[in-house]
């Protein structure tokens, strides 16, 4: 499709009219998508969204639900499953190049959008969907395809397998996706997987994250309709537990992205037989050994540390909460937590940081002074900060784990030796995933090691920290492999 023919009803596909200025009392966005070609909800209702946008979305009854998951099973037995891998990969990728295309209005209702939803600012907003939409293109795709089946072709027929075998790998008939709404993007990246190993998707995206899958739809709706049938997005308020069981009874698997208090609730309404994958809330952060310490080095490395947390306002569970820093560099830890901030507020220029609403401000506030009140005490505390509530770096002897109160709040502690790091978080092994390290020289091998036995998943570079490759191992799961079951054609006689 060319773009002369995605102007013709673009107002169409990125829900312009659903972000009127109504009645005067603030923006309002169209927060659903209904497939094309079946009978959508009569009645619709305004809900307050996070930061005073408004989210307009159906009045759902559980028959209405049910109606719909019976019409994406029959969607996907006709269009899906004798659908080409690549074809898929191709379609998909084609409507994610719209949310990079400057020229293009669904990249531009896209930006408005994380932006209102998450108090990002203008450049953050445009750095997230950059980060994000590369990993929805074509190559990203097909790498995390050759890196989970040796044939991604198992995914349209029977190929060779063990012994004279032959293999066959099938995704749920009807996936049930549920949202966080801490980082922008996730959602849409679970879809896109369940749609590669094809299932048809039903998606109940946060507040916080209902732009991307919504617009997404909607753009493959213009790209691919016969695609676009098998998906729908729907917001409704968590809590709904007769929607919510509705949609776990009818879903051939429930993928849910959250806290422990929302996945806990969710399995206690759950029917027995529900297959359910669930992604935790995890916590990061970063080690920095002696080696980066050195010279023009460490300006470098506070720079790249900096940039982690920065990035997703350290909302993410790739975001670093605090920096573990090895004594006996040219640069003492202490040093380098006035480095880390001297970083942050250079960043401040270049990333703004994020408007925080009073609970987050307060938060913020409150550790900073229990910080100043610790240093008053003799404690070895330092806190280094910004105006107002725009960064936060505090220096701290106690190496105790701790996790931030986010948006900006770094704790830098020392260590005499990066394995003293290790018993330091082994007691939160359940909660861990990414750590980002520097300066472990030749020791890298040996240290990433004893994070796995601690339970860390991903060991990375500080650069990397934010952006995981397509084909990372989310949370120790193989995606795609999590959510599909196999089939075995043994030898005949």
């Amino acid at each position: 499709m060319n773009r002369s023919e995605a102007k013709v009803s673009e107002g169409e596909v990125i829900g312009v009219r659903g972000m009127e200025e109504r009645g005067g009392v603030g923006a309002t966005f169209d927060a659903w998508y209904w497939p094309p070609e079946t009978s959508s909800p009569q009645e619709t209702q305004v809900l307050e969204g996070p930061r005073g946008l408004r989210l307009c979305a159906p009045v759902l009854t559980t028959e209405a639900l049910r109606a719909l998951a019976r019409t994406l099973r029959a969607a996907r037995a006709e269009i899906l499953l004798d659908r080409n891998v690549d074809e898929i990969v191709a379609a998909v990728s084609a409507a994610a190049c719209r949310f990079l295309d400057t020229a293009d209005p669904v990249r531009a209702m896209a930006l408005d959008l994380t932006g209102r939803l998450t108090g990002y600012s203008a450049a953050m907003s445009e750095l997230v969907l950059d980060g994000m939409a590369r990993d929805w293109l074509e190559g990203p795709l097909r790498r995390l395809l050759t890196s989970e089946f040796d044939d991604p072709g198992v995914l349209d027929g029977f190929r060779p397998g063990p012994a004279g075998s032959r293999v066959r790998a099938f995704g749920p008939a009807l996936s049930f996706h549920v949202g966080a709404g801490n980082v922008p993007g996730v959602t849409l990246t679970s879809m896109v997987r369940a749609l590669l190993v094809k299932s048809a998707v039903v998606v109940k995206p946060a507040a916080g994250d209902v732009a991307l899958p919504t617009l997404f739809a909607r753009a493959l709706a213009q790209h691919d309709e016969r695609l676009a049938r098998c998906i729908a997005v729907i917001y409704w308020r968590g809590g709904q537990e007769d929607l919510e069981r509705a949609a776990m009874e009818e879903a051939d698997l429930t993928i849910i992205y959250g806290g422990e208090e929302a996945i806990t609730a969710l399995r206690r309404i759950a029917p027995p037989q529900a297959s359910i994958l669930p992604y935790h809330h995890r916590v990061s952060f970063g080690v920095i050994g002696r080696e980066s310490l050195q010279g023009d080095t460490a300006a470098e490395t506070a720079l790249a540390a900096a940039r982690a947390a920065v990035i997703f306002e350290q909302r993410g569970c790739v975001s670093p909460h605090l920096y573990y820093v090895e004594r006996g560099g040219q640069r003492t830890p202490e040093a380098f937590a006035e480095q880390l901030a001297d970083a942050l507020r250079r960043l401040e220029e270049e990333l703004p940081a994020a408007s925080l609403d009073a609970e987050e401000a307060v938060a913020i506030h409150q550790l900073r002074g229990a910080g100043e009140l610790r240093r008053a005490a003799g404690a070895g505390v330092t806190v280094y900060r910004g105006e107002q509530a725009g960064w936060t770096v505090i220096y701290d002897e106690s190496p105790s784990f701790e996790p931030s109160c986010l948006n900006r709040v770094l704790r830098v502690k020392p260590v005499s030796d990066l394995a003293d790091v290790v018993p330091l978080i082994r007691p939160y092994r359940r909660y861990l995933q990414t750590v980002g390290v520097a300066g472990a020289g030749g020791r890298l091998a040996g240290f990433a090691e004893e994070l796995g036995r601690a339970g860390v998943t991903r060991v990375t570079s500080l650069a990397r920290v934010a952006w995981p490759p397509s084909w990372w191992h989310q949370d120790g799961l193989a995606p795609l492999r999590a959510m599909v079951s196999w089939v075995d054609l043994e030898p005949g006689d």
